[in-house]
């Protein structure tokens, strides 16, 4: 392969991986935007209250936590994982009310409201204990 070519193949590998660096870059500061105290409801299997905190972690990353007011107690719980996929919140935690549960939430935010869903699932199963929506706004 002449010099050239190689130098040709090397700029466009690079290119592709700092547009690709770069894309990840935009999509973790626009989930910082998100960032704060959300409160609300949920329905389903019940309602009542629901807050949610996002905060940008140590790392960039985004974490957060939950604070829900049921029939059955109360409870708060820090997420598992939180993503997003621009507007698109996934986020997943430990249900304290019974800790063989796991509670998966999606959300897409419009402003500052969103709106979403709820799903009470056995740890590493998907089959659906209990399930619902939820409607926040930013506090």
């Amino acid at each position: 392969m002449s010099y050239q070519k190689l130098l040709s193949v090397l700029l466009v590998a690079v290119s592709g991986f700092a547009f690709t660096t770069h894309i990840e870059a935009r999509q973790a500061s626009n989930a910082e935007q998100y960032a704060g105290m959300w409160t609300g409801t949920y329905d389903g299997s019940g309602t009542g209250q629901f807050e949610l905190t996002l905060d940008k972690g140590k790392d960039g990353a985004m974490t957060g936590k939950v604070a829900v007011a049921t029939d059955g107690g109360n409870y708060t719980a820090d997420l598992k994982s939180v993503s997003f996929d621009g507007t698109k919140m996934s986020a997943t935690y430990d249900f304290p009310l019974d800790p063989s549960a796991e509670v998966i939430m999606t959300a897409t935010f419009d402003g500052r409201a969103a709106k979403g869903t709820w799903s009470l699932r056995a740890k590493g199963q998907t089959d659906e204990i209990a399930a619902g929506g939820l409607a926040i706004t930013k506090k």
